[in-house]
């Protein structure tokens, strides 16, 4: 199944770039069960602006992201580039977040992956399969003033796909 998905997520990346694009954010949160947040952030050779969406974990007033890559053996460029700027944002539904991003200590992943597994056990997968250490990354809001967005404020979301927390 990994390498299926290796093979089909650029398509599938652009699909849901563009969808979650053209709707506002309307469309694209929520897919299949799975919250999307789109990652806004810069890359760290072109300077370009690049948008990428991605699974998460609301926790503890963050955003858990990992750097999987499908398992692939290298790290996904988002990564890279939020190593290089980790100051970015994050869009969920209508709403956009300014977020620092940081990689979870290796105290915090051993405490992170039982939860990233038992939200989406493929990873664990992914995880056997490669021979990095896949990161686990917290996007951190910048503001004080930001409100969190619960983990079960998305099933409460209305129907133009915004969060409880965004309106």
């Amino acid at each position: 199944m990994a390498k299926l998905i290796r093979h089909l997520l650029p398509v599938i990346t652009a699909l849901h770039r563009a969808v979650f694009r053209l709707s506002g954010g309307r469309i694209g949160t929520r897919l299949f069960g799975l919250r999307f947040l789109v990652l806004e952030h810069v890359g760290r050779r072109t300077g370009a602006r690049r948008e990428t969406p991605l699974l998460y974990i609301e926790h503890d007033g963050a955003f858990l992201v990992v750097a999987s890559n499908a398992g692939r053996d290298y790290a996904p460029a988002w990564w890279l580039n939020l190593q290089a700027k980790p100051d970015v944002a994050v869009r969920i539904g209508g709403g956009r977040v300014a977020v620092a991003a940081r990689r979870a200590s290796s105290e915090e992943a051993l405490r992170l992956w039982p939860v990233v597994i038992a939200t989406f056990s493929w990873f664990e997968e992914y995880r056997a399969g490669t021979m990095r250490e896949i990161p686990l990354v917290l996007l951190e809001p910048r503001t004080s003033g930001t409100p969190r967005i619960q983990a079960r404020a998305e099933t409460a979301s209305s129907r133009d796909g915004t969060l409880a927390g965004e309106r």
